[in-house]
């Protein structure tokens, strides 16, 4: 267990072919982001990226919160993220906060985001990055960007009505509602909700089933995915139909097909 390269947010434990990420500055309910946070989910995710030893990632935090999203005191000083001119902080909110998003976004294996307790702001979108989110109940989730006179920079407004629907995001973000963790699975902002003390376990179990999956497989498969929240129909049968066709000839298509016929667990290498 480390934490990367000196960055103060993320502790990282390998658990097999899982990575468990934990957002680590419990003292500040794991707030971000701080200036250097944009460096660090950048550097987890690429690591993750260039290789195929890890097959999933689950992301938790600290303590009794997930994140409890931007620096209030942080806004009022307008330091760090927030100082300078308008030009700065746009530049800022580029570097650092969409930087965070667009790694997690980008990470080509699934990642599970296990929802220990509080989900705020950027917290809260950084929870819904997640491909299948699991809940303590303990959780709960806001976007109360508007409350404090600003909107969300984080790209929530293109992500939460395509995990909640438009009508349910717009209560969200227009109201600065906060939801305990039965809505949400209500909502569909999560998978399931569990005890909070099943939260690790439910979710390395989850995280568990995918790591058995075909390395290269598994990562077109959540390639597709994500295209087909925008692309046309025929669109992803043309992309469907290039990456099956790399996929019928890697040595895990071999494997699984004969662990099917001879009744067996099958061995995936990622070759």
């Amino acid at each position: 267990m480390r934490h990367s390269s000196g960055m103060s947010l993320i502790r990282r434990e390998r658990r097999g072919a899982i990575e468990l990420w934990t957002l680590d500055r419990e003292a500040r309910l794991n707030a971000m982001p701080d200036l250097e946070d944009g460096a660090a989910f950048a550097e987890e995710c690429e690591a993750v990226n260039a290789g195929m030893a890890v097959r999933c990632v689950v992301l938790t935090g600290a303590g009794r919160a997930f994140s409890a999203g931007g620096d209030l005191k942080a806004m009022r000083e307008r330091r760090d993220l927030f100082a300078g001119s308008g030009a700065e902080i746009r530049e800022r909110y580029r570097r650092v906060v969409h930087r965070i998003v667009r790694s997690l976004y980008g990470l080509e294996v699934p990642l599970v985001t296990a929802v220990n307790g509080p989900a705020m702001g950027l917290g809260c979108d950084v929870a819904g990055l997640g491909d299948i989110r699991i809940a303590s109940d303990a959780a709960s989730f806001g976007v109360p960007f508007l409350k404090l006179g600003i909107l969300p920079g984080d790209g929530g407004a293109w992500l939460m009505p395509r995990n909640v629907g438009y009508a349910r995001a717009a209560e969200m973000l227009f109201t600065s509602r906060t939801l305990d963790a039965t809505t949400a699975l209500e909502w569909g902002l999560v998978n399931r909700v569990v005890p909070a003390d099943r939260l690790l376990a439910e979710a390395l179990a989850t995280a568990e089933d995918i790591a058995g999956q075909a390395p290269q497989a598994l990562r077109m498969t959540k390639a597709l995915l994500r295209q087909g929240r925008d692309a046309t129909f025929d669109q992803v049968l043309e992309a469907t139909a290039a990456m099956q066709a790399l996929a019928h000839l890697t040595e895990d298509h071999a494997e699984g097909v004969a662990a099917v016929l001879e009744k067996r667990a099958p061995g995936f290498t990622g070759a």
